[in-house]
């Protein structure tokens, strides 16, 4: 992989990303990481998708190498240097990012748009952005994505004691001395190895690298700030809304075993949008099939950039 470290400015803030595969080749892949990790997860699928495409990967602000600024909530007072993490957010630093490093210039070529979890619906809403743009990416591939059950719009769904609650917890995690207590909490080895147990039930691929690539970004002094940024995320984007707009061909992959997000959620946007094409499901796998079993997964993300249409 060359250019393991790069540094991009977007919006004053210093963000990593990596690349990988033939410069310029024809077509061009961006991966874009869920909530808690970072470009490194991509660590058995960059290899593969170099061969058939340069492909590049990036870490969202708030995450990995990226600078990680002091968490703004919509109703606080601007601070310098201060945001408001959000979906939108991270999709305009995704869009932006293939204007200016994927497809400077000008550049035509296609690009394909593959995100896991939270990283997927900020792949459908970058790929909106591009697409009003006059810029569509040849696809998006949604791995497990995020069905975001807590969101506001989503709350009548909710059992009676939940949404009884939801004040309160609204207003818990608000607190800078919670989050950051609950955040040392889950941002330790043992801790992160029982998330990792859930999230890959077949435990494919749960080792030492891993766990010290989830672990090392959580010791940058701002790294509670984007936690508090992504848990008030209450009333942001989600997938449904922006599938029902898109004419940009979407595909889907999702492991039969995910614990967070239900496969038969993803059944019913397969058969609702007209811009879903595909939806696979693989049996065993969980939340991020990607680097849970790679030899299942990297021959279906393959076969879907050869053979996506060209816009």
């Amino acid at each position: 992989m060359s250019d393991p470290a790069a540094i991009w400015t977007w919006r004053g803030h210093r963000i990593g990303w990596c690349r990988a595969g033939e410069a310029n080749a024809p077509e061009a892949v961006v991966l874009i990481h869920g909530f808690g990790a970072s470009s490194g997860h991509w660590r058995h699928t960059i290899p593969a998708i170099a061969q058939q495409a340069e492909v590049f990967a990036l870490d969202l602000l708030g995450f990995g190498v990226s600078d990680k600024p002091r968490s703004r909530l919509a109703d606080e007072p601007e601070e310098p240097g201060s945001v408001r993490y959000s979906l939108g957010l991270w999709a305009d630093l995704v869009a932006d990012f293939v204007a200016e490093q994927v497809n400077p210039r000008g550049q035509r070529r296609p690009v394909h748009l593959i995100g896991n979890s939270i990283g997927a619906v900020v792949a459908l809403a970058a790929a909106q952005r591009l697409a009003v743009a006059g810029r569509p990416p040849a696809q998006v591939v949604l791995i497990d994505c995020a069905q975001r059950t807590l969101d506001e719009k989503r709350l009548a769904e909710r059992p009676p004691l939940a949404r009884a609650l939801r004040p309160l917890l609204k207003s818990l995690v608000r607190r800078r001395w919670l989050v950051t207590t609950l955040f040392r909490q889950l941002a330790r080895p043992g801790a992160i190895r029982t998330v990792l147990r859930q999230a890959y039930p077949s435990g494919g691929n749960v080792d030492d690298e891993l766990v010290a690539l989830l672990l090392r970004p959580t010791t940058d002094p701002g790294a509670p700030e984007s936690f508090r940024g992504f848990i008030n995320l209450f009333d942001d984007l989600l997938a449904p809304q922006l599938l029902a707009d898109l004419t940009v061909p979407v595909r889907m992959l999702w492991g039969g075993d995910d614990p967070w997000e239900d496969p038969a959620e993803a059944c019913r946007w397969a058969d609702t949008y007209p811009c879903v094409r595909e939806l696979r499901v693989l049996d065993g796998l969980g939340h991020c099939p990607h680097d849970e079993a790679p030899e299942r997964v990297n021959p279906v993300l393959l076969a879907w950039i050869a053979n996506a249409p060209a816009q």
